[in-house]
């Protein structure tokens, strides 16, 4: 296909990565793609072949994410699109998560997410274009009780697409952080998802809002093989947005902060502005 594009889309033995390579290599496209248990994605998409690699990837491990773009790069000959889907769930309050349960929580979803662009972005400096996809989350926007640790970890990677953005503008790549709301995948399940291993009984609201997640599993309204469409539709536009919203109630959610936001910057005006000097 002349509009045929190289990428490469980590996560992708499961859930809407899985979905993505699924529909990328039906629409032709060449497509690196990458797990933990590479023998997954061979079960699931076939052996490697001329439009597609499986590969091996640990986010944690520098080397092992700079092998797989550089084989990446020298199977298909460059490297277009990129989209950063690798990642979990960590449900729990603040205080009950520890220190190690945050900190593999942000090395997953955070600093993984900082290494592959890292190591793709000379390739791209080099070829003057390119698109930088990263999967974020509603919660980066609109956060809820129980999950305060997974929306900072999205809220990092959100913020850091804008000032990416603007950082590789004048190499011709384009960046995106894609915030989906709930889609029919495995993240409500024990693939995808921990918990706080020491719960507090105080925090009862916690365990009820989990509970109400839980139960919408399977049921979410959000169709992977759509949210794969849009994504490949993304990556072919000439001025994409920094931000799409995916899904009807990350579309509800995002507009009822965003107006919450804006009362609440209003109602406090005269102090935020009490605070610069006199003029």
């Amino acid at each position: 296909m002349s509009n045929s594009k190289i990428w490469f889309v980590t996560g992708a033995s499961q859930g809407l990565g899985l979905a993505l390579v699924q529909h990328l290599l039906q629409a032709g496209h060449r497509v690196a793609a990458t797990s933990r248990h590479p023998d997954t994605l061979i079960q699931l998409l076939g052996n490697a072949s001329e439009t597609f690699l499986p590969l091996h990837m640990d986010l944690s491990n520098e080397t092992s994410v700079q092998q797989a773009i550089e084989q990446a790069v020298n199977t298909f000959g460059g490297l277009e699109v990129v989209v950063n889907n690798a990642g979990y769930g960590i449900g729990g309050s603040v205080e009950e998560l520890s220190d190690a349960e945050t900190r593999q929580s942000f090395e997953v979803n955070v600093f993984g997410v900082l290494r592959v662009i890292r190591h793709a972005l000379p390739h791209m400096r080099a070829a003057r274009a390119g698109h930088i996809i990263t999967i974020s989350s509603i919660a980066a926007l609109a956060g809820t009780a129980g999950w305060s640790v997974y929306s900072a970890a999205k809220a990092a990677v959100s913020a850091m697409s804008e000032g990416l953005a603007q950082d590789v503008a004048p190499f011709g790549i384009r960046v995106t952080a894609v915030e989906p709301g709930g889609f029919r995948t495995n993240f409500l399940t024990p693939e995808s998802l921990v918990f706080a291993a020491q719960p507090l009984a105080d925090y009862q609201t916690v365990r009820d809002t989990h509970a109400r997640y839980l139960a919408l599993n399977g049921i979410q309204a959000g169709d992977p093989a759509k949210a794969a469409v849009a994504i490949e539709q993304l990556a072919a536009e000439p001025t994409p947005p920094v931000h799409l919203l995916l899904g009807q109630d990350a579309y509800r959610r995002a507009t009822q902060q965003l107006q919450a936001r804006l009362q609440e910057t209003e109602a406090w005006k005269a102090v935020t502005v009490s605070t610069d000097f006199a003029q």
